[in-house]
């Protein structure tokens, strides 16, 4: 059954693929354009329903993905997926929007710290900014996510008061984005805490408005997930091969690994709507891409399903 007809229940989970924004933000390596469209156009045929296919940052900040205009002027856009960029400022949200984005994604943390080394200014200069990024979007037909940065911790301050993150969540519907994502920027959640406030953000922002975007820098990703989905969330980023990465959070190693997820979803019999097969062969392609080894296990291990010979014995 291909992606396209699968009809997905209500229990589904909806993967949202980052590789190549999140993926490859943070590669020494710079992956040349043509590369890149060709890895989206792949991505879009194994049936995603969105992709962040950039970032539209200053080159000097992250050289990685200089490129984005041209990588959106060349993809081919797949009925039904959603091309999202993610972008620091206006003049990002503006670039976004003449780029053709469907959607921008804006984002600050909810730590003062990380908010500084990362965007270069006060969480509330931030939002002040934000104001303008979503008047600039709604004169065109793109829609807006906001995303808190380090929703379940800080390497620099450490775990972050759930009553400020929800805070940050009603600020950010006041300003009246389409979407809201809690980001564990470092990978410091644990499955208790993010089922915790998963729940109560819940009862404020509907499921198919609210994103997970889980790292898996201490092995506990897609558990974190798994916690997230049985609270009631649906939407999850994730990356092929695990690639990614904060380059201004220390050690914030990859995002869940997509097809390690789908795959465990699959066994699960949880619905995803994308060709794991697809996302397997896309993956194993990775290291040639990147010039490294990537951290995902199903392409190198092969399904739970793939069987092998059994060993001949030696006669006695």
């Amino acid at each position: 059954m291909s992606p396209a007809s699968m009809s997905l229940s209500a229990d589904a989970l909806i993967v949202q693929e980052v590789a190549p924004r999140d993926g490859l933000q943070i590669e020494p390596a710079f992956v040349p354009t043509e590369a890149k469209i060709a890895l989206i156009d792949a991505l879009s045929a194994a049936g995603f329903s969105r992709i962040e296919v950039s970032s539209f940052v200053s080159p000097k900040a992250v050289p990685a993905l200089r490129d984005a205009a041209e990588v959106f002027a060349g993809i081919a856009r797949r009925p039904g997926t959603i091309y999202v960029a993610l972008v620091p400022n206006l003049k990002g949200a503006e670039r976004a929007l003449a780029a053709g984005a469907d959607e921008i994604n804006l984002v600050m943390s909810a730590s003062e710290t990380h908010n500084r080394a990362n965007m270069g200014m006060s969480c509330e200069a931030s939002l002040d900014a934000f104001r303008h990024m979503v008047a600039a979007a709604r004169t065109t037909r793109a829609t807006i996510n906001a995303t808190i940065a380090t929703a379940f911790g800080c390497p620099f301050e450490g775990a972050q008061p759930v009553e400020k993150v929800e805070a940050l969540v009603g600020r950010y519907l006041d300003l009246g984005v389409d979407g809201v994502t809690l980001a564990d920027t470092t990978g410091m959640a644990n499955p208790r805490q993010v089922a915790d406030l998963v729940g109560r953000t819940l009862a404020r922002v509907p499921a198919e408005r609210l994103t997970l975007h889980v790292h898996n820098t201490r092995g506990a990703g897609i558990a974190n997930v798994l916690a997230a989905h049985a609270a009631g969330a649906r939407r999850f980023d994730a990356a092929l091969g695990g690639l990614g990465g904060c380059p201004f959070a220390p050690g914030a190693t990859g995002n869940v690994c997509t097809e390690d997820l789908v795959s465990l979803c699959h066994e699960m019999g949880l619905a995803t709507g994308l060709d794991l097969d697809a996302l397997i062969g896309l993956a194993r392609g990775l290291p040639a891409l990147v010039g490294h080894d990537v951290p995902g296990q199903v392409a190198k291990a092969g399904r739970p399903c793939d069987l092998h010979p059994a060993p001949a014995r030696n006669a006695a």
